[in-house]
């Protein structure tokens, strides 16, 4: 949902008990902290793991020996080039993985963020492919997955959750792309916000549905019940998986939050509350899929300079640091 604002960003993560949860870290913001400082802070706080939305030099070097684990995007601009050039492919892998490799602890690259469906789809998987295979010329293949980020709108039917399916606009690319996944072991990143779910539909969502609170099953799917509307939104995506071969993909979250600000339902409790009741919940697992949950709120710090208002409200930190209200990784 927010790819199309952003720009750069860093996805933080520390293991609890399992699980993992993530903070984007994106730059379009007056007075942000510079990349140094923000490896500084993330040390600080413990947090094991980061995102950036194109391999910033700045962040890349701040990283060098600080141990913390690394996604790293293709960013959507790259894709024509690296799918139509084996070369290139081979030479962004050089000068932004192996350059900073061991130093910099890269997990994933994500070629693409939210472009399926759209003009540039066809371009995914080849540059999946060339980056793939530039990963294995360099011997970091299993040591780096490759993947791609989508949003929920590849899906067609996302209710009940065992309904999901992929909208054929989608899946014209999706379904080859799931293959290479099957073929490689390597997950699908999906972003999955429930608060733009709910701020579309406030008048059949209860807000407790969307922020964890509910008190009661809401929605009953066959044998399995839903408490929450995160879980619901990604067990869609696994079933829509399912229904075309795509049972053993994972699927990491590499997106979800609540603003404090700007929009419907956008509170500092509510945005407290989801992120918080987030952390907490993504060691459980969902009911189609018991187990920890890798996951990732949006956003690090407000940032004022997207291009639409509650965009600019997801942070859960201030420009200067200071926390937009308690949040707790422990």
């Amino acid at each position: 949902m927010l790819s199309i604002v952003l720009f750069l960003g860093v996805l933080v993560t520390m293991p609890i008990g399992g699980k993992s949860i993530g903070v984007c870290y994106g730059r379009l913001g007056d007075k942000l902290p510079q990349p140094s400082d923000v490896v500084s802070l993330y040390k600080s706080k413990n947090i094991t793991a980061m995102r950036l939305y194109n391999p910033y030099n700045a962040a890349l070097q701040a990283l060098k020996g600080s141990n913390i684990e690394l996604i790293v995007d293709v960013p959507n601009d790259n894709l024509q080039h690296l799918a139509s050039d084996a070369l290139a492919a081979c030479t962004w892998v050089k000068n932004n993985i192996r350059a900073y490799w061991p130093d910099v602890k890269f997990k994933y690259i994500a070629v693409g963020n939210e472009v399926i469906p759209g003009n540039l789809s066809q371009y995914v998987l080849p540059a999946m492919q060339n980056i793939h295979n530039a990963l294995t010329l360099a011997g970091l293949q299993n040591q780096i997955k490759v993947s791609t980020a989508v949003s929920t709108i590849v899906l067609d039917t996302s209710y009940p959750p065992s309904g999901g399916s992929f909208s054929c606009a989608a899946f014209s690319s999706l379904g080859f792309i799931i293959k290479f996944l099957i073929s490689n072991g390597l997950p699908l990143l999906a972003n999955v916000y429930p608060y733009f779910s709910y701020a579309d539909y406030t008048e059949s969502i209860d807000l407790r549905y969307a922020l964890f609170t509910s008190p009661k099953i809401v929605v009953t799917d066959g044998s399995l019940q839903y408490q929450n509307l995160f879980d619901a939104m990604v067990d869609s995506l696994y079933s829509a998986l399912e229904k075309v071969g795509g049972s053993k993909v994972d699927i990491v979250i590499s997106e979800s939050g609540w603003p404090s600000t700007g929009g419907i339902a956008a509170t500092i409790d509510n945005a407290q509350t989801y992120n918080q009741n987030l952390i907490n919940h993504v060691g459980k697992g969902t009911p189609k899929k018991p187990g920890a949950i890798e996951a990732f709120i949006f956003a690090m710090f407000n940032e004022n300079q997207m291009s639409f208002e509650v965009a600019k409200h997801f942070g859960l930190f201030n420009p200067d640091q200071t926390p937009v209200y308690p949040i707790n990784f422990s």
